[in-house]
């Protein structure tokens, strides 16, 4: 089993030809990231096979590191059941305990939950030309400690922005600190003047106690007038929540 696993991780399958190609995930996953609150014994994550087949799947957490396999990577957490079939129509829930190892108390750490989704062997006598791939999907853990000051929610309020220039480019940049002990992810970044909106630069994330710079794409120069900062929170639910706040300086 693991050394089908460890094929799959290199990312081809049964490759017998190209002129057909399964090309889509089956298996999703509940939710876009998964919270574990540290006074709760274990969490669950949820998976359903929306595809028309059976497949293998495999699940691990790791601490940031793409490259990790199952036997390569060390966390404070098991999962149960970590290798499963999970058939067309179906679903599973999987258990995510915390193995009380020692970790921040105050403030979040972060991990990330990988789901390797194996497509099933060609059938008995299906002699079709077939490319097969194996899919890995990673979504965010967030381990939030009890007792931690203020309310996730309430972070994005607190945080501070600053309009700088880029150090590697003539456009310029929004740099944010987060004071917060949450982490806050954000699914786009921007500043508006006026009515305008600029220098969309997608999302991303900044740590508790942090910084993160967000080079802003075509913004050469300060725009004249009142320069807010726009963009949209993740929440722990996956939702979306837009704000426009003022630069700090």
């Amino acid at each position: 089993m693991s050394n089908v696993l460890r094929y799959a991780m290199a990312g081809l399958f049964a490759v017998a030809g190209v002129f057909a190609a399964r090309s889509e995930a089956s298996v999703v996953i509940g939710g876009t990231r998964v919270v574990y609150p540290a006074q709760e014994k274990e969490v669950t994550v949820k998976l359903s096979n929306e595809g028309s087949k059976p497949a293998l799947v495999q699940i691990w957490l790791d601490n940031g590191d793409e490259r990790s396999t199952p036997d390569t990577t060390k966390v404070p957490f098991t999962i149960t059941p970590p290798i499963f079939r999970l058939d067309q129509g179906k679903s599973q829930a999987v258990r995510v305990l915390y193995m009380k190892e020692p970790l921040p108390t105050d403030k979040e750490s972060l991990f990330w939950v990988n789901v390797l989704e194996v497509p099933p062997s060609p059938a008995p006598g299906d002699d079709r030309n077939l490319l097969q791939f194996a899919f890995r999907t990673r979504i965010k853990l967030f381990f939030r400690p009890a007792g931690l000051p203020g309310d996730v929610a309430t972070a994005p309020g607190k945080l501070a922005w600053k309009l700088l220039p880029n150090a590697n480019s003539k456009s310029l940049s929004l740099q944010v600190n987060n004071p917060t002990p949450y982490y806050v992810n954000f699914a786009h970044v921007g500043i508006k003047s006026g009515e305008t909106s600029m220098g969309d630069q997608g999302g991303g994330m900044v740590a508790p106690g942090g910084t993160t710079t967000f080079p802003l794409k075509d913004v050469t120069a300060r725009p004249s007038g009142d320069v807010k900062v726009e963009f949209s929170v993740i929440t722990d639910y996956g939702a979306l929540s837009p704000m426009v706040v003022p630069l700090s300086g």
